[in-house]
Parts: structure tokens; C-alpha cells; sequence
């Protein structure tokens, strides 16, 4: 892990935290990486999710420190059980909506890019606003997240879903004012994990996937490794993976210095994945379970 011990402050003073998110990510201003993909140029679909910053609030009275807001999918979907980043794909409501955060006032239009970007590169500006204004619904309709509560902090790099066939394009966002979420029938719980947990090496873990041979023509083999972070919440073990991981890792290189451990010298997390991860419920309403794993003890 390489973080300067200066580093480490932000993750408990929420005015530095967004000052220093703002300032990395102004170098996307440009606009070049949020379009930069070569995996997905052709034949995917735009979809925009958002990763929250907030407040967590310890029951016990401890210091309040920050943390990084996820959902876990519930059964009704496909994937259960992963955590996310609200968000979803570009819908034509998104347009109007769009129009809206250009107006000043809106949390888009309080971003210290924005005037620049409005200016120099007005398509690149819609396009960032759409972006936006999908995340924003979708995370409503999710989570029951706030719009107005938000501070817009800047875009990160998309991301490339191949096997679903989507480009992913992250904004940071810090959640102000909102303890509660009214969660939809998408989302199983809201999963909070704590920056400094998350800046953690001994926190993280090789995730293994094993998959049935009549499935390796789509997931690529019978094995697959993947880096992963295990985070423990009462008596349940958390394991974030796949692209919210990627996500969230690049964050924190980006804005801390972090590295995530070399994957051959992480505890293994065994999971056993079916055609339900990739399909969702089963005609008949059945599920099976497609899903399992056994977190290993930190």
C-alpha cells in the first residue's frame, strides 16, 4: 500500500476528501478518458451509475468517518447478491432531465468544471449531463436517493461490462443530507463500507469462480480469478467484486495512492456461479442457488 500518512485524514474530514476528489478528477475535464474503451466502441449500451460518498454514522458513538454508499441486488434481478453502484442505462426521460442540470443552480451546473467544459465542448457537456441525469434517476428510483442532496464531484473512466454488453460511465457524488433510503424492489439492503477499511490490504482476497461445463462457453473457461474485497457488517461478510470493484479501486488509486494486493498472494474466496447470475428468475418464478460463497476469516 503506498498512501502518505497526510492521505489518510481525508477519510475522516469530508471538506478535504471533496476538495481533493474535485481537483483529480478536474484532469478529466477533457472529457478524453470518459469516451476511451476499446472494448466498448461497438454494439453496447450507455449506462451511467453513480459512486456516493457519505457520512457513516456509528450506532455505538464512535467518530463518525466516510464511507462508500453501494446496494446489493436483490432476487427480483439479475446478478443477486452483487453490490453496485446505483445506475442503469440511458432512457429518453434522461434527455429532459438532462436539460434541467444544465440550468444554473443545479448540482451539475455548481461543479467547477462545468462553466469550462459548457463553454469549450458543448457536446462533450450534454453528453456528461445525460450521464448524469440517468445516474440520478436511477439511483431515485433504486434507492430513494435525493437528487437535491447531492454534491457533484466529477466523472471517473468508464468501464466496459463485455459479458452483459454495456459501457459503464461512474460520477462521483458525496451524499449531504440523507440517513434514510427507501429501497425498491431491486435492492436488497444498502451496503456501506468505510474508506478506511477500504484502504485496507489485509481486507482483500482472490475471488475464484467456478463454473458448470455446460456454461464455460459463455463465462470463458471453468475458472476465473478475480481480485475482491471482503469487509465484515455484524454477522454478515460483504464481498465486493466485478465492476463496482474496479470502480471503486480506481477511485482510491486516484485519489489515495492505493494499490489494490498482487492477486497471487491473496487468501482465496471459492463461489460457485449458474445461468441464474446471468439470466435472473427462471420462467416458473423458481431460482436456484447460484450463487455461493465462504468468506474466509480476517
Amino acid at each position: 500500500m503506498n498512501i502518505p500518512p497526510a492521505d489518510l485524514d481525508l477519510v475522516f474530514d469530508a471538506a478535504a476528501l471533496r476538495k481533493r476528489v474535485v481537483s483529480v478528477l478536474s484532469e478529466f475535464c477533457g472529457m478524453e478518458t470518459l469516451f476511451q474503451n476499446e472494448d466498448c466502441q461497438y454494439g453496447v449500451r450507455t449506462s451511467s451509475v453513480l459512486l456516493l460518498l457519505g457520512w457513516l454514522l456509528s450506532e455505538d458513538g464512535g467518530i463518525p468517518e466516510i464511507c462508500v454508499i453501494l446496494n446489493k441486488r436483490s432476487k427480483e434481478v439479475k446478478q443477486f447478491g452483487d453490490l453496485c453502484c446505483p445506475g442503469g442505462a440511458v432512457e429518453k426521460l434522461d434527455h429532459f432531465l438532462a436539460r434541467l442540470l444544465a440550468f444554473p443552480g443545479s448540482s451539475l451546473s455548481r461543479w467547477p468544471c462545468w462553466s469550462e467544459l459548457k463553454t469549450g465542448q458543448p457536446q462533450n457537456a450534454e453528453f456528461l449531463a445525460l450521464l448524469y441525469a440517468a445516474g440520478l434517476r436511477e439511483a431515485w428510483e433504486e434507492m430513494g436517493l435525493n437528487p437535491f442532496g447531492l454534491t457533484f464531484l466529477g466523472p471517473l473512466p468508464t468501464q466496459c461490462l463485455i459479458l452483459f454488453r454495456r459501457s459503464v460511465h461512474p460520477m462521483v457524488a458525496w451524499v449531504s443530507y440523507q440517513k434514510r433510503f427507501h429501497l425498491s424492489w431491486e435492492v436488497e439492503r444498502i451496503v456501506q463500507f468505510p474508506l478506511r477499511a477500504l484502504l485496507n490490504p489485509f481486507n482483500y482476497a482472490l475471488y475464484r469462480r467456478f463454473v458448470p461445463p455446460h456454461l464455460e462457453w459463455r463465462f470463458r473457461g471453468a475458472t476465473m480469478d478475480f481480485p475482491c474485497f471482503i469487509y465484515k457488517i455484524g454477522k454478515r461478510a460483504e464481498v465486493l467484486w466485478g465492476v463496482t470493484f474496479k470502480i471503486v479501486t480506481q477511485f482510491l488509486e486516484m485519489i489515495f495512492g492505493f494499490h489494490v494486493p498482487d492477486i497471487e498472494k491473496l487468501p482465496m474466496v471459492p463461489a460457485c456461479l449458474d445461468e441464474e447470475y446471468v439470466l435472473g428468475r427462471t420462467r416458473n418464478g423458481a431460482r436456484q442457488n447460484y450463487l455461493s460463497y465462504m468468506p474466509l476469516d480476517h
